[in-house]
């Protein structure tokens, strides 16, 4: 119950810990989903747009072997199923405290699994610096926000 004070001023409780927690891993499971979910355009763009951005990166035209096509847009797609299922493990954080927690640990190892490919493939520096240490720092941050706390 708020409470007035002289001049006006509302007084609130104070905000727990485990419910400030909570509140930031929701919208952070949501900005995350959001992004990973925007990967369906990439998933329906047309090859020339793909061929255009390739370009853009620094890493000449994208070969043109049907396999590359498959890749680019399943993995997009995978990306925007990612986005939907951590938009669905915010919309009850209790509940899926513990797939919220598996996420986080499968990302860590997805993160040093993809810093390995990323060298291992050649990739430029920026997308070497970028996605395997990103993706394993959202798990870190999941299995932080994600740890158990009695007062949740």
């Amino acid at each position: 119950m708020n409470k007035r004070r002289r001049g006006g001023e509302v007084r609130r409780p104070p905000c727990s810990e485990g419910l400030m927690r909570k509140r930031f891993l929701i919208l952070f499971l949501r900005a995350v989903g959001t992004v990973a979910g925007s990967a369906a355009v990439c998933a329906v763009m047309p090859l020339r747009w793909m061929d255009a951005t390739h370009r853009a990166l620094g890493m000449g035209a994208l070969p043109s072997a049907p396999v590359v096509e498959y890749l680019a847009r399943s993995t997009s797609a995978f990306y925007a199923l990612l986005g939907a299922l951590l938009w669905a493990f915010s919309s009850d954080v209790p509940r899926y405290r513990p797939l919220i927690a598996g996420t986080g640990w499968a990302f860590v190892v997805f993160g040093a699994l993809l810093a390995w490919i990323d060298a291992a493939a050649g990739l430029p520096w920026f997308w070497r610096a970028a996605e395997g240490p990103l993706d394993g720092l959202f798990g870190v941050v999941l299995l932080w926000m994600a740890r158990v706390d009695e007062k949740v």
